[in-house]
């Protein structure tokens, strides 16, 4: 079941088309990339799912009914562009933020100081938001965020300032949300997060959607061929290439390719001719490569 659906969205801005006919299903309880180039329409559509804006056309369903400013309070959003007020003590405006989303003083408190605890966070309650740094910062509005339990999670480069310590922890956060039932669109330029945390991804390009799907599938669907082989004796090329090779005390290591249409069962047959077989795994292209060559196909001059 979807627990989003966009439905042919269009937006314009001034003359400039900011989205184009953009449909997206997002089931329930997945992480969903929005991913595309600066200026591609991402931030838009992330605005229209907040109700921030609205479309010109086309119209967003939450649990197959239309999308209302009721249902934002649902909606969990850390943009990009962070929104804390700085001469504000950390406490207390996260506690404001949390009363905003519909919880009451007790409860926003209980949960806060879960929190801060588990992020080990206490002593910056009552520091004002301008004497943390933008990792601090960051780690207080992803406890706001998350904080009011949304079954919606709207996570917009959630990892911008984060040392690899503090990206870690936030990655194992999002999955816990997850586990717990929140659906949650995840936007990123690292290609390596979302192989790592997403279940299906939308590519917008100039507005349109030009690649989307289950994140698995796109990856086998660009195969190229391309395997990793360990064997007991060295190889000759039959039915495949050899683009490289590395001898090892008791095995020899491989990179092979196949021709295209050619089945992996060839191969094996075919390195099973000559010699026991070790390992064998298909190197499938990382999205980041899929990314690249997907966006300059539709844009040559780049």
């Amino acid at each position: 079941m979807n627990l989003l659906e966009v439905k042919n969205v269009f937006k314009e801005y001034s003359g400039h088309r900011a989205l184009d006919g953009v449909s997206l299903d997002i089931p329930e309880n997945t992480i969903y990339g929005l991913l595309g180039p600066n200026g591609a329409g991402k931030t838009t559509l992330i605005r229209i799912i907040n109700c921030i804006t609205a479309p010109d056309s086309g119209e967003v369903l939450l649990n197959g009914k239309k999308l209302t400013m009721e249902d934002v309070r649902h909606i969990g959003y850390l943009p990009e562009e962070r929104g804390l007020y700085k001469k504000m003590k950390v406490g207390e405006q996260s506690l404001y933020l949390a009363q905003l989303k519909g919880m009451s003083k007790n409860d926003a408190l209980k949960a806060l100081k879960y929190w801060f605890e588990k992020f080990e966070i206490q002593s910056w309650w009552n520091k004002k938001v301008e004497e943390l740094s933008k990792g601090m910062a960051q780690k207080v509005q992803f406890i706001t965020t998350i904080l009011h339990q949304p079954k919606l999670l709207i996570f917009d480069e959630p990892f911008s300032g984060f040392d690899p310590v503090n990206a870690d922890l936030l990655k194992r956060e999002i999955l816990v949300q997850k586990e717990k039932g929140a659906t949650i669109i995840f936007s990123t330029h690292n290609m390596a997060s979302v192989e790592e945390l997403c279940d299906n991804i939308s590519l917008i390009d100039h507005s349109r959607i030009v690649l989307q799907g289950n994140v698995d599938e796109i990856r086998a669907s660009h195969a190229t061929g391309t395997f990793s082989v360990v064997t007991k004796s060295s190889l000759m090329e039959n039915g495949f290439q050899i683009i490289s090779s590395k001898e090892k005390t008791s095995s020899f290591e491989y990179l092979l390719k196949i021709p295209q249409n050619e089945m992996n069962n060839e191969l094996l047959k075919d390195i099973m001719k000559q010699t026991e077989l070790i390992s064998f795994q298909e190197i499938l292209p990382a999205m980041n490569d899929i990314f690249i060559k997907t966006v300059t196909a539709k844009n040559p001059s780049l």
